[in-house]
């Protein structure tokens, strides 16, 4: 069985693993497809050596079909085409105030443990989510971003005809501005690389790039004036941090999506007085997301055959993180693990 292995900084290798049977409680999985999420990419960058510890396997963006069930697992049989949401439960802590998605004891699969770029990875059960007859696997590899975006909506208790701005059109955004439009919100992305609002206005929705354009003056005349209900903010920019209180109205909502590298950002506090602002922090997922998402992705209202950039067998893994770097546009890298 091959892997690829994260080895150091800009550098996979791919090579021979021992196919594990399952133990209590895990099944052995025939990965089919994973994505190339930005956490991947930052791995690649080497910037979270000290924690991934390698040489690893790493990858969570994962659709798969059982190839063996271990003992005491119920609901499962060998065939099924499967999700996996890729969280390993520590023990209970009382900070976590019943939020094991965010608990102290989390450990991520595809991080903290051996991850989806293989051909044949154990998990343990519980993480597993059966895909219906109708979704491919192909796409099933959107179910671990697309939960994302669930959960970010959900957090932001975004309600049918209202106004949300997403800052940030990459694949979570994307991703987002989808689940509003389920949700009978207006959605409005805003979004600098030109290919990429092109795209986005091709799928239908209101797109400002603020390069070109004031995006508070945009939004507010889009808006009849009422500004943003919820604003998203998923650039991971101060840009972006700095839009994100010029455009959301009073008592409005604002999402934290991107993961800001060093934590700190300059933030207009005095806003969030004036208009009795919310900032709602948003990770991950949890079971009920997951479950969304699936129902979502085999509704068949999403294109993701547009939002699939570049298909790659697991030997070229190396190329397509080199691809990622350089095409600032690209939206969906997916690595065929059984090719």
């Amino acid at each position: 069985m091959k892997a690829a292995y994260y080895k150091e900084k800009g550098k996979f290798e791919v090579g021979e693993t021992q196919t594990r049977s399952p133990g209590v409680d895990e099944v052995r999985l025939e990965v089919a497809y994973c994505g190339v999420c930005g956490t991947d990419v930052h791995i690649y960058h080497g910037v979270m050596d000290q924690r991934i510890q390698p040489p690893q396997i790493v990858g969570h963006e994962a659709s798969a079909t059982v190839a063996e069930v271990g003992e005491g697992v119920e609901g499962i049989q060998v065939g099924d085409k499967v999700a996996v949401r890729p969280l390993k439960f520590g023990d209970p802590h009382p900070f976590d105030k019943g939020n094991p998605h965010v608990g102290k004891n989390l450990k991520f699969i595809g991080i903290d443990a051996p991850g989806a770029f293989q051909n044949s990875w154990v998990v343990p059960a519980y993480t597993l989510h059966a895909l219906p007859d109708g979704l491919s696997l192909r796409h099933g590899a959107f179910i671990e971003p697309l939960s994302v975006a669930c959960h970010d909506v959900k957090i932001g208790r975004v309600k049918a005809g209202e106004n949300c701005l997403v800052i940030g059109g990459g694949p979570i955004g994307t991703l987002i501005a989808f689940v509003l439009r389920k949700k009978g919100a207006n959605a409005i992305v805003s979004e600098v690389n030109e290919k990429r609002v092109e795209m986005l206005k091709g799928f239908g929705f209101e797109v400002i790039n603020p390069i070109k354009e004031d995006i508070a003056e945009r939004v507010n005349s889009l808006t009849n004036e009422a500004m943003a209900d919820c604003v998203f903010e998923v650039s991971g920019s101060a840009a972006g941090v700095k839009t994100m209180t010029e455009v959301v109205n009073v008592r409005g909502r604002i999402v934290m999506v991107a993961i800001h590298s060093g934590g700190t950002r300059e933030v207009d506090l005095f806003k969030f007085f004036w208009s009795e602002i919310e900032m709602l922090g948003a990770r991950l997922y949890d079971e009920e997301d997951y479950e969304e998402a699936i129902r979502i992705a085999a509704s068949g209202n999403i294109p993701f055959d547009k939002l699939i950039t570049q298909e790659s067998p697991l030997d070229e893994i190396q190329g397509v993180f080199e691809a990622i770097d350089n095409n600032p546009a690209g939206m969906k890298y997916l690595i065929n693990c059984q090719s």
